[in-house]
């Protein structure tokens, strides 16, 4: 199993520490480097910065939103980056949300299984430098009746395959991602639960495609805190699992507090996104259960975090993405080398 490590969003107030992570984590030789986006920073931008400043960890957007971009640019940036990085780049999509995709790009939020296959394609017979046309339900390139024609990717991309992974949380999502993608990039995922959740699904999505998920990526994000008080590390992040389960999103469509629901966690789920989208912030951090918070983070001493692991390989996972906690810069660090300590003592390095 591999290890990779995500910065977030660029602008939290961690920015110059956020750089630093990046390179020790370079240099303690993780795999990848994951970048996000949502209404603020931009994946490409501080991926390029990233990229300018480390040597051999490859770089990846966690996600790049599909709403945000028309594919071919999609495949510009990523045959850009990539580049630019000497082959490091690895893109990573998503369709956000419904409050982002409308309300923040002016896009609707309408069969996003679609639109996500049909930009996949797109971005993918753009990066082959093939003359560029596409007849589908939401793109037609060129358009019909007017000066339009096919165009072709003029830049060389330092690969000729870069991978493309998705960000899924439903059962269809998570299939078509097994079906058409090379990753799955995975949020909120408990060891306990994988197999049910999303490896299942993922499977049947390879199985549909004539694939096994032999080199597939199983990719999922977890938050990484060390210490001996687990209890106290939970605490940490229980504004973070309540922002999630209760507030991404509308009372019908989060997608987030549906995944806890298959988890388990139907009566807790519905407590904590009614209080968060009353306005009850606090109330919905103390009713998000501590079992909840410690199936989808990485807590403890570095022993327990190295059985943790453990569980998240023999469940599945592939790549282990940390999100390495800390009030300092030298305490996110000092995660970060516990992480690479903890995959030394789990044999899976």
């Amino acid at each position: 199993m591999r290890l990779g490590i995500n910065l977030g969003y660029w602008g939290a107030g961690m920015d110059g520490d956020n750089l630093a992570v990046a390179q020790e984590a370079d240099r303690l030789g993780y795999d990848v480097c994951w970048a996000a986006e949502a209404y603020g920073s931009d994946a490409p931008t501080v991926l390029s910065w990233v990229a300018a400043q480390t040597e051999s960890i490859d770089i990846g957007s966690a996600i790049m939103q599909i709403p945000a971009r028309q594919p071919a640019m999609t495949a510009m940036t990523a045959a850009t980056l990539d580049s630019l990085s000497g082959g490091r780049f690895r893109l990573g999509l998503g369709v956000s949300g419904p409050q982002v995709s409308e309300g923040w790009y002016g896009v609707k939020f309408d069969k996003p299984l679609a639109r996500t296959r049909e930009y996949v394609e797109i971005v993918r017979k753009a990066m082959t430098r093939e003359r560029l046309s596409y007849e589908g339900q939401h793109w037609t390139l060129p358009l019909p009746d007017g000066p339009g024609k096919p165009i072709k990717l003029t830049i060389h991309p330092e690969r000729e395959h870069i991978p493309v992974y998705i960000a899924a949380i439903g059962p269809k999502n998570l299939e078509q991602t097994g079906e058409i993608a090379d990753g799955a990039l995975l949020i909120f995922p408990s060891a306990e639960h994988l197999e049910d959740t999303a490896i299942r699904h993922l499977r049947a999505g390879r199985e549909k495609a004539g694939k096994t998920m032999e080199g597939f990526d199983v990719c999922p994000t977890l938050p990484l805190a060390v210490g001996d008080d687990v209890t106290g590390l939970a605490d940490m992040f229980r504004p973070y699992t309540a922002l999630y389960v209760g507030g991404m999103g509308s009372p019908k469509q989060n997608f987030y507090n549906q995944l806890a629901q298959r988890m388990g966690y139907e009566k807790e789920a519905a407590e904590i996104q009614e209080k968060y989208l009353s306005g009850d912030k606090s109330g919905a951090a103390t009713a998000v259960p501590h079992q909840l918070i410690d199936q989808t983070t990485l807590l403890g001493p570095v022993e327990r975090i190295s059985d943790r692991m453990q569980a998240y390989a023999a469940a599945g996972v592939t790549t282990l993405t940390l999100a390495p906690a800390g009030f300092t810069l030298d305490e996110r660090i000092a995660a970060l080398r516990a992480g690479t300590d903890a995959l030394e003592r789990s044999g899976l390095a």
